[in-house]
Protein backbone atom coordinates (compact mmCIF):
# COMPACT_ATOMS: atom_id res chain seq x y z
CA UNK A 1 0.00 0.00 0.00
CA UNK A 2 3.01 2.75 0.81
CA UNK A 3 4.09 1.17 -2.53
CA UNK A 4 1.52 2.73 -4.70
CA UNK A 5 0.91 5.97 -2.64
CA UNK A 6 3.38 8.98 -3.29
CA UNK A 7 5.61 10.04 -0.86
CA UNK A 8 4.86 12.08 1.59
CA UNK A 9 1.27 11.45 0.48
CA UNK A 10 0.32 11.31 4.54
CA UNK A 11 3.38 13.94 6.01
CA UNK A 12 0.51 16.11 7.64
CA UNK A 13 -0.60 13.16 9.61
CA UNK A 14 0.09 14.23 13.11
CA UNK A 15 2.78 11.69 14.99
CA UNK A 16 1.85 9.80 17.93
CA UNK A 17 -2.18 10.47 17.36
CA UNK A 18 -5.25 8.72 18.96
CA UNK A 19 -5.68 7.58 15.45
CA UNK A 20 -2.34 6.11 14.29
CA UNK A 21 -1.87 4.43 17.87
CA UNK A 22 -5.39 3.01 17.10
CA UNK A 23 -4.11 1.35 13.78
CA UNK A 24 -0.53 0.11 15.50
CA UNK A 25 -1.76 -1.56 18.59
CA UNK A 26 -5.61 -2.51 17.31
CA UNK A 27 -5.68 -2.73 13.87
CA UNK A 28 -2.55 -3.92 12.68
CA UNK A 29 -2.66 -7.10 14.56
CA UNK A 30 -5.49 -8.05 13.38
CA UNK A 31 -4.75 -8.26 10.22
CA UNK A 32 -3.21 -11.20 8.37
CA UNK A 33 0.91 -11.39 8.40
CA UNK A 34 1.30 -11.05 4.60
CA UNK A 35 -1.53 -8.21 4.29
CA UNK A 36 0.45 -5.80 8.16
CA UNK A 37 4.08 -6.45 6.88
CA UNK A 38 3.09 -3.70 3.97
CA UNK A 39 0.32 -1.93 5.76
CA UNK A 40 1.01 1.81 6.04
CA UNK A 41 0.21 2.95 9.37
CA UNK A 42 -0.02 6.22 8.08
CA UNK A 43 -2.52 4.92 5.29
CA UNK A 44 -4.81 3.12 8.13
CA UNK A 45 -4.58 6.35 10.60
CA UNK A 46 -6.03 8.26 7.29
CA UNK A 47 -8.76 5.51 6.82
CA UNK A 48 -9.83 5.47 10.80
CA UNK A 49 -9.89 9.08 10.76
CA UNK A 50 -12.71 9.24 7.99
CA UNK A 51 -14.61 6.44 9.53
CA UNK A 52 -14.79 7.87 12.83
CA UNK A 53 -15.63 11.13 11.31
CA UNK A 54 -18.41 9.35 9.32
CA UNK A 55 -19.49 7.90 12.31
CA UNK A 56 -19.31 11.67 13.99
CA UNK A 57 -21.24 13.23 10.97
CA UNK A 58 -24.44 10.21 11.54
CA UNK A 59 -24.37 10.52 15.27
CA UNK A 60 -24.85 14.35 16.06
CA UNK A 61 -27.69 14.89 13.58
CA UNK A 62 -29.45 13.01 15.96
CA UNK A 63 -29.17 15.58 18.99
CA UNK A 64 -31.38 18.18 17.12
CA UNK A 65 -34.27 15.25 16.92
CA UNK A 66 -33.97 14.47 20.63
CA UNK A 67 -33.98 18.17 21.67
CA UNK A 68 -36.86 19.51 19.12
CA UNK A 69 -38.67 16.25 21.08
CA UNK A 70 -37.97 17.66 24.68
CA UNK A 71 -38.96 20.92 23.90
CA UNK A 72 -42.31 20.35 23.03
CA UNK A 73 -42.72 18.10 25.42
CA UNK A 74 -41.25 20.89 28.44
CA UNK A 75 -43.48 23.12 26.22
CA UNK A 76 -46.23 21.32 27.08
CA UNK A 77 -45.60 20.99 30.34
CA UNK A 78 -45.64 24.69 31.03
CA UNK A 79 -48.83 25.00 29.20
CA UNK A 80 -50.40 22.05 30.94
CA UNK A 81 -50.79 19.66 28.35
CA UNK A 82 -49.48 16.49 27.03
CA UNK A 83 -48.09 17.50 23.62
CA UNK A 84 -47.51 15.29 20.73
CA UNK A 85 -48.05 11.91 21.71
CA UNK A 86 -49.93 10.35 17.84
CA UNK A 87 -46.91 9.25 16.22
CA UNK A 88 -44.94 6.42 18.35
CA UNK A 89 -45.33 5.42 21.99
CA UNK A 90 -45.59 8.69 24.01
CA UNK A 91 -45.06 10.64 20.54
CA UNK A 92 -41.34 9.52 20.79
CA UNK A 93 -41.42 9.25 16.99
CA UNK A 94 -43.33 12.66 16.35
CA UNK A 95 -40.21 14.90 15.09
CA UNK A 96 -39.01 11.94 12.66
CA UNK A 97 -42.29 12.23 10.91
CA UNK A 98 -41.92 16.01 10.77
CA UNK A 99 -38.25 15.15 9.13
CA UNK A 100 -39.59 12.67 6.90
CA UNK A 101 -42.11 15.34 5.59
CA UNK A 102 -39.57 18.13 5.61
CA UNK A 103 -37.42 16.08 2.62
CA UNK A 104 -40.32 15.05 0.78
CA UNK A 105 -41.67 19.00 0.79
CA UNK A 106 -41.03 21.15 -2.28
CA UNK A 107 -37.56 22.53 -2.51
CA UNK A 108 -38.35 26.28 -3.34
CA UNK A 109 -35.83 28.85 -4.88
CA UNK A 110 -36.76 32.08 -5.18
CA UNK A 111 -36.56 32.96 -9.35
CA UNK A 112 -35.10 36.11 -8.39
CA UNK A 113 -32.82 35.52 -6.10
CA UNK A 114 -29.18 34.58 -6.08
CA UNK A 115 -29.54 30.53 -6.71
CA UNK A 116 -25.88 29.98 -6.11
CA UNK A 117 -25.35 31.42 -2.43
CA UNK A 118 -29.30 30.53 -1.49
CA UNK A 119 -28.29 26.90 -2.09
CA UNK A 120 -24.67 27.56 -0.10
CA UNK A 121 -26.08 29.70 2.96
CA UNK A 122 -27.67 26.21 4.53
CA UNK A 123 -24.62 23.87 4.59
CA UNK A 124 -22.38 26.74 5.43
CA UNK A 125 -24.45 27.52 8.68
CA UNK A 126 -24.78 23.68 8.65
CA UNK A 127 -20.81 22.29 8.46
CA UNK A 128 -19.48 24.89 10.70
CA UNK A 129 -22.85 24.34 13.56
CA UNK A 130 -21.39 21.21 13.48
CA UNK A 131 -16.85 21.39 13.03
CA UNK A 132 -17.73 23.26 16.64
CA UNK A 133 -18.28 19.77 18.21
CA UNK A 134 -14.65 19.01 17.47
CA UNK A 135 -12.90 20.55 19.89
CA UNK A 136 -15.48 20.05 22.51
CA UNK A 137 -14.32 17.38 24.78
CA UNK A 138 -16.89 14.59 26.07
CA UNK A 139 -14.43 12.73 28.26
CA UNK A 140 -11.35 12.18 29.44
CA UNK A 141 -10.60 10.07 26.09
CA UNK A 142 -14.04 11.47 23.97
CA UNK A 143 -12.41 14.05 21.70
CA UNK A 144 -12.67 13.80 18.10
CA UNK A 145 -8.95 16.81 18.26
CA UNK A 146 -7.21 17.55 21.03
CA UNK A 147 -6.50 21.29 19.31
CA UNK A 148 -3.81 22.99 21.31
CA UNK A 149 -5.84 26.34 21.21
CA UNK A 150 -9.60 24.81 21.16
CA UNK A 151 -11.47 27.57 22.45
CA UNK A 152 -9.65 29.75 19.70
CA UNK A 153 -10.50 27.43 17.02
CA UNK A 154 -14.64 27.31 18.35
CA UNK A 155 -14.48 31.13 18.64
CA UNK A 156 -13.35 31.14 14.40
CA UNK A 157 -15.62 28.59 13.43
CA UNK A 158 -18.39 29.85 14.65
CA UNK A 159 -18.12 32.94 13.36
CA UNK A 160 -18.62 31.94 10.12
CA UNK A 161 -22.46 31.40 10.80
CA UNK A 162 -22.54 35.11 10.46
CA UNK A 163 -21.64 34.92 6.61
CA UNK A 164 -24.20 31.93 6.05
CA UNK A 165 -27.00 34.06 7.61
CA UNK A 166 -26.09 37.12 5.33
CA UNK A 167 -25.72 34.89 2.39
CA UNK A 168 -29.13 33.29 3.54
CA UNK A 169 -30.92 36.63 3.65
CA UNK A 170 -29.41 38.48 0.81
CA UNK A 171 -29.88 35.97 -1.96
CA UNK A 172 -33.51 35.19 -0.57
CA UNK A 173 -34.52 38.52 -2.76
CA UNK A 174 -36.94 39.10 0.22
CA UNK A 175 -36.88 42.31 2.08
CA UNK A 176 -38.51 40.03 4.93
CA UNK A 177 -35.54 37.70 5.08
CA UNK A 178 -33.04 40.87 4.41
CA UNK A 179 -33.93 42.15 7.85
CA UNK A 180 -33.94 39.33 9.71
CA UNK A 181 -30.37 38.91 8.31
CA UNK A 182 -29.24 41.82 9.06
CA UNK A 183 -30.93 41.59 12.63
CA UNK A 184 -28.89 38.31 13.20
CA UNK A 185 -25.62 39.83 12.17
CA UNK A 186 -25.85 42.45 14.06
CA UNK A 187 -26.96 40.32 17.22
CA UNK A 188 -24.09 37.44 16.74
CA UNK A 189 -21.21 40.05 16.34
CA UNK A 190 -22.39 42.13 19.62
CA UNK A 191 -22.71 39.43 21.39
CA UNK A 192 -19.45 37.85 20.27
CA UNK A 193 -17.84 40.49 22.14
CA UNK A 194 -19.04 39.72 25.92
CA UNK A 195 -19.03 36.04 25.48
CA UNK A 196 -15.52 36.27 24.52
CA UNK A 197 -14.26 38.04 27.06
CA UNK A 198 -16.16 35.82 29.40
CA UNK A 199 -13.55 33.31 28.08
CA UNK A 200 -10.65 35.38 28.41
CA UNK A 201 -11.06 35.21 32.30
CA UNK A 202 -10.91 31.40 31.99
CA UNK A 203 -8.26 31.61 30.18
CA UNK A 204 -5.90 33.99 32.46
CA UNK A 205 -6.76 31.77 35.16
CA UNK A 206 -5.73 28.32 33.42
CA UNK A 207 -3.07 29.76 31.08
CA UNK A 208 -3.70 27.44 28.26
CA UNK A 209 -6.72 27.50 25.19
CA UNK A 210 -6.79 23.76 25.82
CA UNK A 211 -10.09 22.51 26.31
CA UNK A 212 -8.53 19.32 28.41
CA UNK A 213 -6.08 21.39 30.23
CA UNK A 214 -9.28 23.72 30.99
CA UNK A 215 -10.84 20.43 31.99
CA UNK A 216 -7.75 19.16 34.56
CA UNK A 217 -7.92 22.39 36.26
CA UNK A 218 -10.68 21.64 37.48
CA UNK A 219 -10.37 18.23 39.03
CA UNK A 220 -10.75 19.00 42.72
CA UNK A 221 -14.17 18.33 43.28
CA UNK A 222 -16.96 21.12 43.15
CA UNK A 223 -15.44 23.82 44.41
CA UNK A 224 -12.40 23.53 42.16
CA UNK A 225 -14.86 24.58 39.42
CA UNK A 226 -14.28 27.67 37.61
CA UNK A 227 -17.38 29.00 38.28
CA UNK A 228 -16.47 29.21 42.03
CA UNK A 229 -13.21 29.72 41.83
CA UNK A 230 -13.33 33.75 41.46
CA UNK A 231 -16.62 35.62 41.82
CA UNK A 232 -15.42 37.36 38.45
CA UNK A 233 -15.36 34.06 37.30
CA UNK A 234 -19.07 33.55 38.16
CA UNK A 235 -20.38 36.73 36.82
CA UNK A 236 -18.32 35.64 33.60
CA UNK A 237 -20.52 32.00 33.75
CA UNK A 238 -23.67 34.00 33.38
CA UNK A 239 -22.51 36.54 31.20
CA UNK A 240 -21.26 33.37 28.15
CA UNK A 241 -24.43 31.73 29.21
CA UNK A 242 -26.78 34.71 28.56
CA UNK A 243 -24.60 35.81 25.67
CA UNK A 244 -24.82 31.87 23.60
CA UNK A 245 -28.54 32.05 24.14
CA UNK A 246 -28.26 35.60 22.09
CA UNK A 247 -25.53 33.82 19.67
CA UNK A 248 -28.11 31.03 18.74
CA UNK A 249 -31.07 32.79 18.15
CA UNK A 250 -33.33 31.77 21.31
CA UNK A 251 -36.04 33.64 23.31
CA UNK A 252 -35.90 36.17 24.98
CA UNK A 253 -33.58 37.12 21.93
CA UNK A 254 -34.94 35.65 19.35
CA UNK A 255 -35.57 39.14 16.88
CA UNK A 256 -33.78 37.43 13.75
CA UNK A 257 -37.00 35.31 13.60
CA UNK A 258 -39.77 37.14 15.27
CA UNK A 259 -42.49 35.19 13.76
CA UNK A 260 -44.97 38.25 14.50
CA UNK A 261 -43.17 41.02 12.86
CA UNK A 262 -41.05 39.28 9.79
CA UNK A 263 -42.59 36.31 9.03
CA UNK A 264 -39.26 33.82 10.10
CA UNK A 265 -36.65 35.84 9.56
CA UNK A 266 -33.70 34.99 7.14
CA UNK A 267 -35.16 31.69 6.18
CA UNK A 268 -38.39 33.07 5.58
CA UNK A 269 -38.00 31.60 1.41
CA UNK A 270 -36.49 28.64 2.50
CA UNK A 271 -38.60 25.38 2.55
CA UNK A 272 -38.43 21.37 2.82
CA UNK A 273 -34.95 19.93 3.62
CA UNK A 274 -32.97 23.36 3.35
CA UNK A 275 -35.29 24.68 5.94
CA UNK A 276 -34.36 21.64 8.07
CA UNK A 277 -30.99 22.14 8.00
CA UNK A 278 -31.24 25.71 9.95
CA UNK A 279 -33.53 23.67 11.76
CA UNK A 280 -31.30 20.93 13.12
CA UNK A 281 -28.00 23.94 13.21
CA UNK A 282 -30.38 25.55 15.63
CA UNK A 283 -30.31 22.63 18.50
CA UNK A 284 -26.81 21.53 17.32
CA UNK A 285 -25.64 25.20 18.85
CA UNK A 286 -27.52 25.02 21.73
CA UNK A 287 -25.85 21.78 22.81
CA UNK A 288 -22.59 23.03 21.72
CA UNK A 289 -22.89 26.14 23.84
CA UNK A 290 -23.97 24.27 26.66
CA UNK A 291 -21.50 21.84 26.34
CA UNK A 292 -18.61 24.65 25.93
CA UNK A 293 -20.26 26.45 28.89
CA UNK A 294 -20.38 22.99 31.23
CA UNK A 295 -16.57 22.52 29.97
CA UNK A 296 -15.37 25.96 30.91
CA UNK A 297 -17.23 26.74 33.97
CA UNK A 298 -18.78 23.56 35.44
CA UNK A 299 -15.44 21.10 35.43
CA UNK A 300 -16.48 19.20 32.21
CA UNK A 301 -16.21 15.61 32.47
CA UNK A 302 -14.70 15.70 36.21
CA UNK A 303 -17.10 15.04 39.29
CA UNK A 304 -18.34 16.95 42.51
CA UNK A 305 -16.01 14.65 44.48
CA UNK A 306 -12.25 14.78 43.89
CA UNK A 307 -11.47 10.98 43.71
CA UNK A 308 -15.02 10.07 42.86
CA UNK A 309 -16.93 9.60 39.56
CA UNK A 310 -20.04 11.01 40.75
CA UNK A 311 -21.37 12.97 38.06
CA UNK A 312 -18.18 12.37 36.46
CA UNK A 313 -16.94 11.11 32.53
CA UNK A 314 -19.28 10.95 29.86
CA UNK A 315 -22.39 10.68 31.91
CA UNK A 316 -22.00 13.71 33.69
CA UNK A 317 -21.04 15.91 31.32
CA UNK A 318 -23.75 15.04 29.32
CA UNK A 319 -26.34 15.56 32.69
CA UNK A 320 -24.64 18.60 32.69
CA UNK A 321 -25.10 19.94 29.03
CA UNK A 322 -28.92 18.63 28.72
CA UNK A 323 -29.64 20.88 32.43
CA UNK A 324 -28.10 23.77 30.48
CA UNK A 325 -30.73 23.16 27.55
CA UNK A 326 -33.26 22.86 29.83
CA UNK A 327 -32.26 26.07 31.51
CA UNK A 328 -32.31 27.90 27.30
CA UNK A 329 -35.76 25.89 26.92
CA UNK A 330 -37.38 27.08 30.02
CA UNK A 331 -36.06 30.83 29.54
CA UNK A 332 -38.38 30.34 26.10
CA UNK A 333 -41.41 29.71 27.40
CA UNK A 334 -41.14 32.16 30.54
CA UNK A 335 -39.70 35.39 29.36
CA UNK A 336 -41.16 37.29 26.30
CA UNK A 337 -39.43 38.43 23.87
CA UNK A 338 -37.00 42.07 23.71
CA UNK A 339 -37.05 45.20 21.58
CA UNK A 340 -33.65 45.74 19.18
CA UNK A 341 -32.92 48.81 21.30
CA UNK A 342 -33.09 46.83 24.52
CA UNK A 343 -31.42 43.82 22.72
CA UNK A 344 -28.62 46.10 21.99
CA UNK A 345 -28.64 47.98 24.79
CA UNK A 346 -28.14 44.81 26.72
CA UNK A 347 -25.08 44.20 25.49
CA UNK A 348 -22.87 47.31 24.53
CA UNK A 349 -24.42 49.00 27.99
CA UNK A 350 -23.99 46.25 29.95
CA UNK A 351 -22.45 43.19 29.08
CA UNK A 352 -19.47 44.53 27.63
CA UNK A 353 -18.34 47.10 30.88
CA UNK A 354 -19.49 44.35 33.01
CA UNK A 355 -16.95 41.77 30.56
CA UNK A 356 -14.01 44.04 30.89
CA UNK A 357 -14.56 44.49 34.65
CA UNK A 358 -14.51 40.55 35.10
CA UNK A 359 -11.15 40.37 33.35
CA UNK A 360 -9.70 43.51 34.99
CA UNK A 361 -10.98 41.56 38.30
CA UNK A 362 -9.48 37.99 37.65
CA UNK A 363 -6.24 39.57 36.81
CA UNK A 364 -6.22 41.32 40.26
CA UNK A 365 -7.39 38.63 42.07
CA UNK A 366 -4.52 36.62 40.57
CA UNK A 367 -2.07 38.59 41.86
CA UNK A 368 -3.24 38.74 45.62
CA UNK A 369 -3.85 34.69 44.89
CA UNK A 370 -1.19 33.43 42.77
CA UNK A 371 -2.57 30.00 43.21
CA UNK A 372 -5.72 28.17 44.39
CA UNK A 373 -5.81 27.61 47.98
CA UNK A 374 -8.48 26.49 50.59
CA UNK A 375 -8.79 30.46 52.16
CA UNK A 376 -9.11 32.11 48.31
CA UNK A 377 -11.54 29.84 47.06
CA UNK A 378 -13.65 30.12 50.75
CA UNK A 379 -13.10 34.20 50.31
CA UNK A 380 -14.87 33.89 46.35
CA UNK A 381 -17.53 31.31 47.61
CA UNK A 382 -18.50 33.90 50.69
CA UNK A 383 -18.07 36.96 48.10
CA UNK A 384 -20.68 35.17 45.82
CA UNK A 385 -22.78 34.60 48.48
CA UNK A 386 -23.02 37.81 49.47
CA UNK A 387 -23.39 39.36 45.95
CA UNK A 388 -26.26 36.71 45.90
CA UNK A 389 -28.35 38.01 48.61
CA UNK A 390 -27.19 41.69 47.72
CA UNK A 391 -28.88 41.27 44.23
CA UNK A 392 -32.04 39.82 45.33
CA UNK A 393 -32.82 42.02 47.92
CA UNK A 394 -32.25 44.70 44.93
CA UNK A 395 -34.20 42.86 42.63
CA UNK A 396 -36.93 42.12 45.48
CA UNK A 397 -37.61 45.91 46.49
CA UNK A 398 -37.86 46.81 42.41
CA UNK A 399 -40.09 44.05 41.64
CA UNK A 400 -42.20 45.04 45.41
CA UNK A 401 -42.26 48.75 43.64
CA UNK A 402 -46.09 49.61 42.75
CA UNK A 403 -45.88 51.78 39.36
CA UNK A 404 -46.51 55.54 39.61
CA UNK A 405 -50.20 56.60 37.68
CA UNK A 406 -49.55 58.66 35.17
CA UNK A 407 -51.48 61.46 33.95
CA UNK A 408 -54.30 61.38 31.65
CA UNK A 409 -53.46 63.21 28.20
CA UNK A 410 -56.56 64.46 27.88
Amino acid sequence: MSDILPEGFFAQVPAGNWAEEFVQNVVIPQLPEAVAAHFSVAFGTVLVMFACAGIFVGLVPLLPLVLVLAERKVAARFQNRTGPMRVGPWGTLQTLADGVKLIFKEDYIPPQGDKFLFLLAPYIIFACSFAVFAAIPFGQNILVSPFNIGIFYIMAISSVIVMGVIMAGWSSNSKWSLLGSLRSAAQIVSYEIPLGLSILTVVMLVGSLNMQEIVASQSNGLFSWLIFRTPFTFIAFFIFFISSIAEVNRTPFDLPEAESEIVAGFHTEYSGMRFALFFIAEYANMFAVSAIAATLFLGGWEGILPGYDFLGGFPGFVIKTLALVFLMMWLRWTLPRLRVDQLMNLCWKYFIPIAFFNILGTGIWGLIFPEDTLISISISCVLIYVGLIGAYNVAGRGLAQKPQPQASSA
